[in-house]
């Protein structure tokens, strides 16, 4: 069979597994393109083995070969590359790859939530050290008494008070407390979104509020210090909890051609893997918070070193995770089979 036979007969299953490789495996969208579903796959996958088998056989051109050798390849990492256990696959994928790949497919409402969340955060913290009145505009007297008793310079243990007499209390209390300020969040954009945005801009608010209050009573090594540490996965967890809840919220305001509730239904299901990865982000900010960020025996500068840190790698982690696992595909569809060769 001639080549050009060859590749007119086969190329429709080929960019069907491409298809599938870049939806299924790869968290990406392919609109208005075909994906089988994921029982075919070691179906397909042998077809292509064999398809993989025939162009070297009949010495078919470089280009044709180097296209199907790299879709074989990603379909063997597909089928058997993760692990043994189906179960822990499931979560190391999640966590390497579909977590920040999902976070990146929605990045207009993860936008929307940061900029509800962050913007009345820093805009407060720089204007109420220079009107310091506005504080108790916006908060109780009573609850600046206790901010500024709990980042007092002369505390032993920074935080809320540990009457409970342990850090593996307080974790649960700062858990507790976290997801109920990240379910706020999400659950408020059943309301249309309008629930989650109030939620981000009010706790950005109040957040804002107590680090320009504490700021500008001079407490800049007890507060900074206690939250450089686990601000990055807190902060970053509520707005993911919140622009999953946006989500929703734009399911149900633009529900398209379906019904509101068939539209939700779809909408939930990125909404709440996102949601899953935001509750992993405020555990492991509430354990921070617990074991080290109270701590008064490491130097404030490198809670300030390990905060930087810590930020760095999260914004790296949704920058740059799960973007290698396909790049051959993604390379292919974009410059053709010809830059596979060199694809690392």
């Amino acid at each position: 069979m001639r080549q050009d036979a060859f590749e007119a007969r086969y190329s429709g299953q080929w960019v069907e597994f491409e298809n599938w490789l870049l939806v299924e495996a790869g968290g990406k969208q392919v609109a208005g393109q075909a994906v089988f579903h994921a029982s075919e796959l070691p179906y397909r996958y042998r077809q292509l083995a064999r398809h993989l088998a025939l162009a070297r056989d009949r010495q078919y051109s470089a280009e044709l070969g180097a296209r199907l050798e790299a879709l074989v390849l990603a379909g063997h990492q597909a089928l058997y590359g993760a692990s043994h256990s189906a179960e822990s696959s499931g979560v190391l994928r999640f966590i390497r790859a579909t977590f920040p790949q999902l976070v990146r497919s929605h990045w207009r409402s993860v936008l929307i939530a940061s900029l509800c969340l962050f913007v009345p955060m820093i805009v407060l913290t720089v204007l109420i050290p220079f009107v310091p009145e506005f504080a108790y505009v916006m908060m109780p007297a009573e609850q600046l008494a206790k901010v500024q008793q709990m980042y007092d310079p002369a505390n032993r243990v920074l935080g809320e008070a540990r009457e409970a007499g342990s850090d593996v209390a307080m974790w649960g209390y700062y858990i507790w407390n976290n997801v109920r300020i990240d379910f706020q969040c999400f659950a408020g954009g059943l309301l249309f979104g309008v629930g989650s945005i109030f939620f981000l801009i009010f706790n950005g608010g109040v957040i804002g509020t107590i680090a320009g209050h504490l700021t500008q009573l001079g407490y800049i090594e007890t507060f900074w210090g206690f939250v450089a540490g686990h601000s990055a996965l807190e902060l970053v967890g509520a707005a993911l909890s919140g622009a999953a809840g946006l989500q929703l919220g734009y399911a149900l305001i633009a529900p398209g051609r379906r019904t509101r509730l068939d539209a939700l239904k779809m909408a939930s299901h990125d909404a709440a893997h996102i949601l899953y990865g935001a509750a992993a982000m405020t555990f492991m900010a509430a354990f921070i918070e617990a074991f080290w960020s109270a701590s008064r025996v490491p130097p404030v500068e490198v809670k300030y070193a390990f905060g930087i840190a810590c930020w760095v790698l999260v914004i790296a982690y949704f920058c740059f995770a799960g973007r290698s696992r396909l790049s051959a595909i993604s390379m292919m569809r974009t410059h053709g089979p010809q830059e596979l060769k060199h694809a690392p």
